[in-house]
C-alpha cells in the first residue's frame, strides 16, 4: 500500500475505540463475510445511502482496502443510493489526504473517479448510481444501509441476501462551514476504524 496510506492506518489501529453497541451493530457484517469466506465463496457488498455521494462511497473504499489489508480473498465492495446525485468532491479529497490515489477520469456532472490504494492493485470505481444500477450486482450481496433515510425509505432491496444498517452521522452538516475539512476526515477515519475492525475478526 501508498506509504501515506500505511501510516493512516496504522494510527487509526492504534487509536482503535469502537464501543461495544457499535460492535454490535457491525456483527451481523462480519458474521455475513465470515460464512462466506468458510465457503470461500465471493463475498459482494453494496453500500447503499440515499445520494450515494458521501457515506456509502467512504464505506466501500475502506471496506475493500481493509480486506486487502487483512487478506481476505474473494470481496468486492460497491456502493450505490435510492438516487443518482454524485460523489462529493470533499470526498475524493478526504481520500487523497488520507493516502489514496484519487484519478479523477472525467468531468461529466456524475464524474467517475479511479481510487487506488496500492500502486499493483485495481482501482476502485467511485461515482454515483442507484444502488440497483447494471454496476452493481443484482444477487449474492449484502445490502449495507450506511444512512438512516435510505435504511426507512428503501424497505426492500432486491437480490440481497441480508440487509445490514450500520448508520454514520452525514458529514454534510459541515459543508460550507470553516470545520468541513476536519469533519469530513473525522468521518472517514471513523468509518475506516469500523470497516477494519470488521475484516480483522474475519478468520481466514
Amino acid at each position: 500500500m501508498y506509504q501515506k496510506l500505511s501510516n493512516t492506518i496504522s494510527v487509526l489501529r492504534e487509536q482503535q475505540n469502537i464501543s461495544e453497541e457499535r460492535k454490535a451493530v457491525l456483527q451481523p457484517l462480519i458474521d455475513y463475510i465470515q460464512q462466506k469466506a468458510t465457503l470461500n465463496l465471493p463475498i459482494n457488498i453494496n453500500f447503499i445511502c440515499t445520494h450515494n455521494s458521501r457515506r456509502s462511497h467512504l464505506s466501500q473504499v475502506w471496506a475493500q482496502v481493509a480486506a486487502s489489508y487483512y487478506e481476505i480473498s474473494n470481496v468486492v465492495c460497491y456502493s450505490g443510493g435510492t438516487e443518482e446525485t454524485a460523489l462529493f468532491p470533499k470526498v475524493a479529497e478526504t481520500f487523497t489526504n488520507q493516502g489514496l490515489e484519487v484519478l479523477k477520469l472525467s468531468s461529466d456532472p456524475n464524474p467517475i473517479y479511479a481510487i487506488k490504494f496500492d500502486e499493483n492493485s485495481l482501482p476502485i470505481f467511485g461515482f454515483s448510481k442507484k444502488y440497483d444500477a447494471s454496476f452493481n450486482p443484482s444477487s449474492s450481496f449484502a445490502a449495507v444501509m450506511t444512512c438512516s433515510q435510505a435504511d426507512g425509505g428503501c424497505p426492500f432491496i432486491a437480490g440481497a441476501e441480508k440487509r445490514i444498517p450500520i448508520t454514520f452521522e452525514d458529514p454534510k452538516i459541515s459543508d460550507n462551514t470553516p470545520e468541513q475539512t476536519k469533519v469530513y476526515a473525522e468521518r472517514s477515519l471513523q468509518i475506516a476504524s469500523e470497516m477494519f475492525f470488521v475484516f480483522s475478526q474475519i478468520k481466514k
